[in-house]
């Protein structure tokens, strides 16, 4: 029997208390399960953001989607995230990244580092911050035992650290392009990826739960202009492939419902997550998918 869907929504714009608040119960009234930041410079701060987005809803769960571990000394991180589970009555997932924006580490006065380097880090610090908030000495203390993680992998070396050590296996659908851009995967190259993460996972006891960023939410009778405005932006894919993809979701509200129906399925996709400009139209979604 096939997990349960859940649902979240990156919010992404940097507002007011008032409207921040007001966004976050929003997002609560439309059913989603998760309410998620990101790590970009230029957008809100994580952890404020999420302990303020607990206190203005009672129901959904917050977490980082996804932290750029470069950004971050391990133990300073744990700090972070112990008080941020205890000011959110527990209510917190952490989900980190090695990031792919250059230009990022460059206005922060921060290194790059090489791919592998990138990675090497972000074992050490999930290492490191499991051991520190496994401590009993450690303080600040979570409220939860252990915080659930989420690594966002698409490269081999990701996938096994994913496999190792995440509670939750996210996928973009894509691969780092040039300039700190993201690269469409097609369909099949994303069976590859996930089919190449259960290789690796194949030992574990429990099995991760596995999340899909979704790009695109479009209503419409006429699938092939949704898309047509983003051809431009991924040349080496076909209409034909843009529509195959799964993190675009474009038809009448069956059909959307059936190809998540389809994706959870053929790749194991039952968490969702939506960038906000998506939040009110993904919510026809929730309310169809509910109990399915």
């Amino acid at each position: 029997m096939p997990r349960p869907f859940r649902f979240g929504v990156n919010l992404l714009n940097p507002t007011s208390a008032e409207e921040w608040r007001a966004k976050c119960r929003r997002a609560e009234r439309l059913g989603y399960d998760v309410i998620l930041v990101p790590d970009h410079l230029g957008m809100p701060a994580p952890f404020p953001a999420l302990v303020a987005a607990a206190e203005a809803t009672e129901r959904p769960r917050v977490g980082t989607f996804v932290l750029n571990a470069g950004f971050w000394n391990p133990v300073l991180l744990a700090r972070e995230v112990a008080t941020t589970d205890a000011l959110t009555d527990g209510r917190l997932e952490l989900g980190l990244g090695t990031g792919y924006v250059p230009a990022e580490h460059e206005r922060a006065g921060l290194p790059w580092g090489s791919p592998r380097e990138r990675v090497d880090h972000l074992a050490r610090t999930i290492v490191e911050l499991r051991r520190l908030l496994d401590s009993e000495e450690h303080q600040p203390r979570p409220v939860q035992r252990t915080v659930p993680l989420l690594v966002g992998a698409n490269g081999d070396r990701m996938l096994r650290v994913t496999a190792e050590h995440a509670d939750i296996a996210a996928f973009t659908g894509a691969r780092p392009g040039a300039g700190g851009t993201l690269e469409a995967l097609t369909a099949e190259e994303l069976d590859e990826r996930v089919g190449r993460y259960h290789e690796f996972a194949s030992g574990r006891e429990e099995p991760a739960e596995l999340n899909l960023l979704i790009q695109l939410v479009e209503f419409t009778e006429d699938r092939a202009a949704a898309v047509r405005p983003w051809l431009g932006h991924i040349p080496h894919l076909s209409e034909e492939q843009v529509l195959r993809l799964p993190l675009v979701l474009v038809g009448t509200l069956d059909e959307v419902v059936e190809q998540v129906l389809a994706q959870r399925k053929r790749y194991g996709f039952t968490y969702l997550t939506v960038l906000e400009p998506n939040m009110e139209a993904f919510a026809r979604v929730i309310e169809a998918l509910r109990g399915r």
